[in-house]
């Protein structure tokens, strides 16, 4: 089944410090995710496999880029939802968990800005199933950096396509917009649903 490009046109005029324009050029780098997504799927039904190997071959090539293209898309998907320009607030729950794992909530916000400071990819705040807290993890790349039993609760794109329109090489102006703009509704929910 085909992936498929959410629309999130929504956010457009909504968001502080995000214009646009800046969003207008991220939603297209994403639709080119599911779009290319769909064509390593679609090559990978008939690519031979019988001369796979380390070196070069294209279904070699087609799987190690399978993982950058798919969570190019849903990644990007866990981004957006998690803007929405009203911010509003974290959840007692998630709020507490933030404590308990980063020591207060100034220090969670700090170190999610310390972690897209480290990064030009991703950081993801993700609910550990291995030790029950909340982690920041930074990933360099769509697919590498995230360690195994986490679920994702909240999506912080680094990507100079997030933010260099606006921002120019300001990152650490970018974070700060970013975290004015988290729907923590969502980011509630995410948690919630892992904690039924």
């Amino acid at each position: 089944m085909p992936h498929v490009a959410k629309d999130f046109s929504h956010l457009k005029g909504t968001l502080e410090g995000i214009s646009e324009k800046q969003l207008d050029a991220h939603f297209a780098l994403y639709n080119g995710y599911v779009t290319k997504i769909n064509e390593i799927e679609e090559k990978l039904k008939t690519a031979d496999r019988s001369k796979a190997n380390y070196s070069f071959n294209e279904y070699s090539e087609l799987k190690r880029r399978e993982a950058v293209a798919f969570n190019g898309v849903y990644l990007h998907n866990l981004y957006f939802e998690n803007l929405s320009g009203k911010g509003g607030t974290a959840s007692d729950d998630v709020q507490r968990a933030a404590v308990a794992a980063f020591g207060s909530w100034d220090a969670y916000v700090a170190d999610l800005k310390a972690c897209g400071a480290s990064t030009p990819g991703w950081v993801l705040t993700t609910w550990n199933r291995v030790d029950k807290a909340l982690h920041n993890y930074v990933m360099y790349e769509h697919h590498i950096g995230l360690p195994a039993h986490q679920e994702i609760v909240l999506a912080m794109d680094c990507w100079e396509h997030s933010f260099f329109l606006d921002y120019g090489a300001k990152k650490a102006d970018y974070l700060g917009a970013f975290v004015k703009n988290v729907n923590w509704a969502e980011v509630n929910k995410r948690f919630a649903a892992l904690h039924r």
